[in-house]
């Protein structure tokens, strides 16, 4: 069984950078993607980006093309997603969760970590 735990957030200024890490416990299939989400204060679950566990391929949402970067070290057994030139409109809680394949629906997905929360403001 996968189990995913998220860390990294914390306070940051507009501008700022943050890495944020998604630790993977027991063993992931070949076939696994794990992604990125995001929940701003009442709104609906939001993709950022995924990337396979066994290949090099990733999917993102535009808006955060060229802004946010999904890697993962399987040595270490966790996937990172590195924000840089964060907004207020960032702020929200971060999820990392497990799927079949490189999808952009938060139905698609599974095994959800608790979150960690990411502030953006002055």
């Amino acid at each position: 069984q996968v189990q995913l735990t998220e860390s990294g957030g914390g306070l940051v200024q507009p501008g700022g950078s943050l890495r944020l890490s998604c630790a993977i416990s027991g063993r992931p299939f070949s076939s696994h993607v794990i992604g990125w989400f995001r929940q701003a204060p009442g709104k609906e679950r939001e993709f950022l980006a995924a990337i396979r566990w066994s290949r090099d391929s990733t999917l993102y949402k535009d808006s955060v093309k060229g802004r946010f970067i999904i890697s993962r070290d399987r040595a270490m057994m966790a996937v990172y997603l590195q924000m840089n030139d964060l907004q207020s409109e960032d702020t929200g809680l971060y999820y990392c969760a497990r799927a079949g394949g490189l999808y952009d629906s938060s139905i698609r997905y599974g095994a959800w970590g608790q979150g960690t929360q990411v502030t953006v403001s002055s």
